[in-house]
């Protein structure tokens, strides 16, 4: 992973699986083809007569600026998901994403209040789950997609052992 100006010194960074990059591919092929329907109602209303007076210009944009906008997603998002990653420390767990708008969050293991492995279908079939972490505060709840799920598993575990080791301190 890439070191970014926002990074802590001395850190590794552990990557999401390369096969939540599938994941979301269908997701976005799903959700694109839907939206490309939906805006492309109009058009074919016109074409078939149905709707004659609607302005053809409006009629052709709208499914183009979408095609557009769909096709910006898809060359994205393969940086987007080698920019999601985590970082283990003594103290606090760092994870970090974004390409443009990149954030490092800082999770103290003390601050933790529960671990969520949730797993969706699609994610179930490629064998990977999300870790969402939960504190006090909602601003800092953190989640970490595309793990692999013994991962997931063996990271909620250490987790929660480190934020009630970290409880019973205070």
């Amino acid at each position: 992973m890439r070191k970014e100006p926002i990074d802590p010194a001395g850190l590794d960074w552990t990557r999401v699986s390369p096969k939540y990059l599938t994941v979301q591919l269908i997701a976005w092929a799903v959700e694109a083809l839907i939206y490309l329907v939906v805006t492309s109602v109009p058009l074919v209303l016109m074409l078939t007569d149905v709707w004659p007076g609607y302005p053809a210009w409006l009629a052709w944009g709208l499914p183009a600026v979408v095609l557009v906008l769909e096709l910006w997603r898809v060359i994205l998002l393969p940086r987007q998901i080698r920019s999601i990653g985590y970082a283990e420390r003594d103290e606090d767990l760092l994870v970090r994403r974004g390409i443009f708008f990149q954030r490092t969050m800082v999770v103290p293991y003390g601050r933790m209040q529960y671990v969520d492995v949730a797993v969706g279908p699609l994610e179930r079939a490629f064998g990977l789950c999300t870790v969402k972490l939960h504190t006090a505060s909602p601003g800092t709840n953190a989640q970490l997609p595309g793990l692999p799920t013994e991962e997931g598993a063996r990271l909620r575990e250490q987790l929660s052992e480190r934020g009630e080791a970290k409880l019973a301190g205070l």
